[in-house]
């Protein structure tokens, strides 16, 4: 399999007034094409840090971090942005959508920050939107969903632009059991069908345990432990 996502001794510090806290210390990973895992830990423990590291929205301080076999460190900030519109798909635990918007209009964003055709955008998103169940809701704004619909339409925004990676912090942890069953199940089956690689973070060890591998960080330490 491809080799997508290495992580190389990557470690992250935080300073705190005159303190120095060290949230990562020395994490190592290799991600490929099409696999799936997921990353368990304390509350604290620096997991979402790791996620916004892997996703370009954050630097280590010290270590390597390797797109499809590019070392992305030293990159500059507006390569990053293009990357990350490129290559990752983020699905956060609150939908963050855009309350003026539209499900539909929400879910297109990614495709039109890349300039594609608004119809183009539409019919792609149209057919996300149906595949989440939301068939007949693609008009309705954020207030006129339940919790569940909007967390759909997040995944569905997330998986817009096929893209290679999907980051998902806690992307259950705001729902009800029956419905984060429902959203989990769906957000996983598409990401089967695109063969997208999943990055995701949980405390949800049942959820956890459906994935290719499951590490857990802890003191600062990546390990495999499934």
């Amino acid at each position: 399999m491809e080799n997508i996502i290495q992580l190389n001794n990557v470690r992250k510090e935080f300073k705190k007034g005159e303190n120095v806290v060290e949230v990562l210390n020395g994490v190592n990973l290799t991600l490929n094409q099409g696999e799936l895992i997921a990353i368990i830990g304390p509350s604290g423990s620096g997991k979402t840090t790791l996620l916004q590291i892997i996703g370009l929205l954050d630097r280590p301080t010290k270590g390597d971090l390797f797109v499809k076999g590019e070392n992305q460190i030293d990159l500059t900030d507006k390569s990053r942005s293009r990357l990350r519109n490129q290559f990752f798909g983020f699905v956060y635990q609150f939908h963050h959508l855009i309350n003026e918007f539209s499900a539909l209009e929400n879910t297109m964003m990614p495709l039109l920050v890349r300039n594609e055709k608004i119809k183009d955008a539409k019919s792609i998103a149209r057919e996300l939107l149906s595949s989440v169940g939301l068939q007949g809701r693609e008009d309705h704004k954020p207030h006129e969903l339940s919790g569940g619909e909007c967390q759909r339409v997040a995944v569905a925004r997330a998986l817009v632009t096929s893209p290679n990676i999907i980051l998902a912090d806690e992307p259950t942890g705001n729902l009800d059991p029956d419905t984060a069953e429902t959203v989990f199940e769906k957000f996983i089956n598409l990401n089967r069908s695109l063969n997208s690689s999943l990055i995701m973070v949980t405390h949800n060890h049942q959820l956890a345990e459906t994935m290719d591998r499951v590490f857990e960080l802890k003191h600062g330490k990546l390990i495999e432990i499934r």
